[in-house]
């Protein structure tokens, strides 16, 4: 028995198993010149190559036209072993006999010329793409970073990728996971090993695998069905330094922004956020404020300069008095610092009416949950809140503190009007069937007005 029986008796066609064998041993061939070699057109040489990348036989190298590879036929042999047990018992004896012979040099066939090439597979199944991910987490040396989207906790644990992945935290390589938590599969990420490193974010809806800094699987997609087989799941593996290095930085932006997992778990068993708040305090040159309030102008130098004890002192009397005006605590000197304090002020209101509206998430109804709403922010004595409905819905604001122009003054009304705007902006999002508008006052009686836009009544009006 030869190398392309072998492989049909493994299950594949005629035509893929010659497609394999001729390939293990060229450096790369074009589907063209795969179909000369086979005897056949292009068409068929493609149907067979395309079938191949799918089940992660073939590498795509991306090149105008594309240009196919692949491993040794020992190790393409072992995968399929692994895919298709049904079959190991009667294919295993022709396999080690063929191998009986073999030397530890022909077990895998590198090119050093093509290391640097980009290749591709596209894997579709989410059984061949989890067991990708398996063979990529024992593979790992250095990283593993994981984002699973909101189900993709649920696949990699019903699969057997989930212990190469605790495998590889326990031998030291660094893996991270970035998951939308939802309560249904929270009970999941126990699996993973202790010293896994787990964070949340609403932001986070694709999956993908980032291997050290050599392979990435991008996931392209998905089946709505969280529990269904996956048999449509399609992903995109790519060994490529270059495009690892990119897909790394867009990973670290996610996750630096992203909530460790005890926090995150707070929502769904204490029904409350506590997630850590990134305030802005200020922008620009914070050393040129500094020295604008102590009223210090001179240059900085460009090399050092001798020591003059008298202008020393001179200038740092004058220094010292401002210095000292600082102290005094004002708001106007935190101002002078560069500290915006009604930017801050702000985004903790709009954390108050994010958590808020967190609260009042079972209340279905639009008028209930804006009743809530409106009844709390008065009960807390904000000011008055009066609502109308014409030409759009919408909430007048009054506030018990309203903005003034003194320096010296905190501006509560910053506060007090972001728990309004945190609130709606949380049950409303962008992208939902309302759209929130913040406009300036247009009659004496309120400062400003929210006018919420219900998208689904307008559609409904033009038909």
């Amino acid at each position: 028995m030869d190398w392309t029986e072998l492989f049909e008796e493994a299950g594949l066609s005629d035509r893929e198993a010659k497609s394999l064998v001729i390939l293990s041993s060229s450096k790369e061939l074009k589907a063209s010149d795969l179909a000369k070699k086979l005897g056949t057109n292009r068409l068929d040489a493609y149907n067979s190559l395309s079938r191949l990348t799918q089940i992660g036989l073939v590498n795509v190298t991306a090149d105008r036209p594309m240009k196919f590879s692949c491993s040794s036929l020992p190790v393409l042999f072992k995968r399929l072993i692994k895919d298709q047990k049904s079959r190991i018992d009667r294919t295993t004896k022709a396999f080690e006999s063929i191998m009986s012979g073999a030397k530890d040099d022909v077990l895998e066939k590198t090119s050093a010329s093509g290391e640097s090439d980009a290749k591709f597979a596209v894997l579709k199944g989410r059984e061949y793409i989890q067991k990708r991910i398996g063979e990529l987490s024992h593979d790992a040396e250095e990283q593993l970073i994981l984002f699973l989207g909101k189900f993709g906790i649920l696949h990699l644990c019903r699969s057997p990728a989930i212990e190469e992945v605790n495998s590889a935290a326990e031998r030291g390589v660094v893996v991270k996971v970035l998951s939308q938590l939802d309560r249904r599969t929270l009970r999941f990420f126990d699996q993973l090993h202790e010293s896994v490193e787990v964070r949340h974010s609403d932001e986070i809806n694709s999956l993908g695998v980032l291997q050290d800094f050599s392979n990435v699987v991008q996931f392209l997609f998905v089946e709505s069905n969280p529990v269904g087989r996956g048999r449509e799941d399609a992903a995109l593996v790519v060994s490529s330094e270059v495009f690892s290095n990119s897909h790394h930085e867009f990973m670290m932006a996610v996750w630096n922004r992203a909530v460790d997992l005890e926090s995150a778990k707070k929502r769904f068993t204490e029904e409350r956020i506590v997630d850590p708040l990134r305030l802005t305090v200020g922008e620009g040159s914070f050393l040129e404020q500094f020295r604008d309030a102590l009223d210090f102008s001179g240059e900085l130098p460009d090399e050092d300069t001798p020591f003059n004890p008298e202008s020393f002192l001179e200038s740092s009397k004058g220094i010292n008095q401002a210095r000292a005006a600082l102290q005094d605590g004002s708001v106007f000197s935190l101002h002078q610092l560069g500290i915006d304090i009604k930017t801050m002020l702000r985004q903790v209101g709009q954390r108050i009416g994010e958590e808020l509206a967190f609260s009042l998430r079972n209340i279905e109804g639009h008028v209930e949950f804006l009743s809530e709403l409106m009844d709390w922010w008065e009960y807390a004595g904000l000011g008055e809140l009066e609502y109308d409905t014409s030409p759009f819905f919408h909430i007048k604001v009054n506030l018990t503190h309203p903005p003034t122009d003194k320096d010296d003054v905190l501006p509560l009304w910053e506060l007090d009007d972001g728990i309004i705007e945190g609130a709606l902006l949380s049950r409303y999002p962008e992208g939902s069937n309302v759209i929130v508008r913040k406009e300036e006052n247009e009659e004496d009686d309120e400062l400003w007005r929210y006018t919420l836009i219900f998208v689904d009544d307008i559609v409904e009006d033009e038909d």
